[in-house]
């Protein structure tokens, strides 16, 4: 009887490690810096950012002093010049506001820049992940530099490095 009880037991211990899920984190801030072309991708991103927020400021500022020169002009000036250089202003501003309307809402020239130079080193990343995922049967890989907040993880389940090597990127450095 003993012996048959501890087969049992032997066997629900063993089924249920069989069944027990996986879990592991990555970090993808951590691994997408150490990808190459990454950190390239981003520089050139923020090149861009800040080059076209400078063409928008330079619009802008160009307005101002139009409507600063309009406000001092206008006691001498007649209704018709008055009109017409106010129409130029809101002109301008409506072009400022379309111009950075295009360089930066959610379909914009950033976005659309963003997709070409960093959606395919992202991709690259999570097939690598869940190509791994999948070899080592992990239940669930999480990401600790999301908005996902994991308070505590311990170490022998960060799986970054394993990735890198999987993406034969050099770790040493």
């Amino acid at each position: 009887m003993k012996k048959i009880f501890v087969t049992m037991l032997l066997c629900f211990g063993l089924s249920v490690g069989l069944y027990a899920q996986k879990y592991a984190y990555i970090d993808s801030e951590y691994l997408l810096s150490k990808m190459p072309g990454y950190t390239e991708a981003q520089a050139q991103l923020e090149k861009l950012s800040v080059e076209w927020q400078n063409e928008i400021e330079a619009k802008f500022k160009a307005i101002d002093e139009m409507y600063k020169k309009y406000q001092q002009d206008a006691a001498l000036l007649p209704e018709e010049t008055k009109q017409k250089r106010q129409n130029a202003i809101i002109a301008a501003e409506r072009e400022a506001k379309e111009l950075q309307k295009k360089r930066f809402a959610t379909d914009g020239d950033l976005y659309k820049k963003r997709e070409e130079l960093v959606k395919p080193i992202q991709d690259k990343l999570f097939t690598a992940i869940e190509e791994y995922a999948r070899e080592k049967m992990y239940a669930f890989v999480f990401d600790k530099a999301g908005d996902m907040t994991i308070v505590y993880a311990d170490a022998k389940y960060d799986i970054n490095n394993a990735i890198l090597e999987r993406l034969g990127v050099d770790t040493s450095k």
